[in-house]
């Protein structure tokens, strides 16, 4: 475990104060229609990133699309509502990674796979990441509780492996849903703090699913 520790350490101490480019692939977004939306989602999620969504006016957003302010709205009716649209894709993208990676014989098998996946995305997609899991007090009471819907479904995929492994004696975990934050948190920070400069992020997955289930390990 020291071992690790060290590893994930040396790895974290790598790319702190380092700016990361707020750099985001248009093919993400290639399922948004007509063009001019998709090129506001895109300089949304890099304005966000970036800047933060307090900070980043609408003017902001539309000369990264290289629009007018007033383009933006014959497409979207608020800031607010392109942050909704980036977070419901996020998190919905998140939970179809998790559901993808639920695969193994065992429980460590299953969760190692979970948390690799689930790391990876977070890294790959550090951008969209970011925007997603910390601007969530900007969404509107609407529109969070839409988004907590898959927040908790993506919660529930954790925590029912953990389960599996308590019942089958694999895993010693006695606070299910604290351990399942856990987990979770481990994945979802690599968003913060990652930058494409800095290590591959199936590697890093790999270094995460090893944490997690000495985490766990009965």
């Amino acid at each position: 475990m020291r071992s690790l520790a060290k590893r994930l350490l040396s790895f974290t101490r790598l790319v702190q104060g380092v700016n990361v480019s707020a750099v985001t692939d248009p093919l993400v977004w290639e399922h948004v229609q007509p063009a001019a939306a998709r090129r506001l989602l895109t300089g949304a999620v890099d304005a966000f990133a970036e800047r933060g969504y307090q900070a980043t006016t609408t003017r902001d957003i539309a000369s990264r699309a290289g629009m007018s302010p007033a383009a933006l709205y014959v497409h979207y009716p608020s800031k607010e509502r392109l942050l909704f649209e980036i977070s419901l894709y996020g998190h919905n993208a998140a939970l179809d990674v998790l559901r993808s990676a639920d695969t193994g014989p065992t429980p460590a098998d299953r969760l190692r796979s979970l948390v690799a996946a689930f790391t990876a995305w977070h890294a790959q997609h550090h951008t969209i990441a970011r925007v997603v899991q910390y601007e969530l007090a900007s969404l509107s009471p609407e529109h969070l509780a839409e988004v907590a819907t898959i927040r908790r479904a993506i919660s529930a995929q954790i925590e029912q492996v953990l389960a599996d492994g308590v019942q089958d004696g694999s895993f010693d975990v006695t606070d299910l849903p604290g351990t399942t934050l856990a987990v979770l948190s481990l994945s979802i920070d690599v968003a913060r703090w990652y930058t494409p400069h800095r290590g591959d992020p199936a590697a890093l997955g790999k270094l995460y699913a090893d944490l997690a289930e000495r985490m766990v390990q009965a």
